[in-house]
């Protein structure tokens, strides 16, 4: 039996990577103040709302409507979000929120197709190109 850490890390033991509750936005009106004043990036699956703070921690908020799908289907696509945001934070620029809302084809979405997806809009993000 091996002994238990406290923190998780990823396959090379490098940084942590728990999903925090500081990693998430949870009330209403962060969700707004990011939807109202932040810039979009659209994606083939999911429309990406990103808000500068002056918080130094990167924060993810996601959004599926009942329009996406059944629940279980809307709670997989949050799922798969949190896994690549949890495992991939060096796409994510720090002290910004960001809001994924899924778009109706994103129930069939994998984790390799969304980590295709942020790595083009990431890209986008850092060339300034987002609406």
């Amino acid at each position: 039996m091996m002994p238990r850490t406290s923190g998780i890390t990823g396959a090379l033991g490098d940084k942590p990577q728990r999903f925090r509750r500081s990693d998430r936005l949870r009330k209403r009106y962060e969700f707004k103040q990011a939807q109202l004043s932040g810039r979009r990036i659209h994606t083939p699956h999911f429309l990406i709302v990103v808000l500068p703070t002056a918080q130094r921690n990167t924060r993810l908020g996601i959004t599926v409507t009942k329009k996406v799908g059944t629940a279980a289907k809307r709670n997989r696509i949050k799922r798969v979000v949190r896994e690549v945001f949890r495992r991939n934070r060096e796409l994510f620029p720090a002290s910004h929120d960001f809001v994924f809302i899924a778009k109706r084809g994103a129930t069939e979405i994998d984790y390799g197709s969304l980590l295709n997806e942020l790595q083009r809009a990431s890209r986008k993000l850092e060339a300034g190109e987002a609406r």
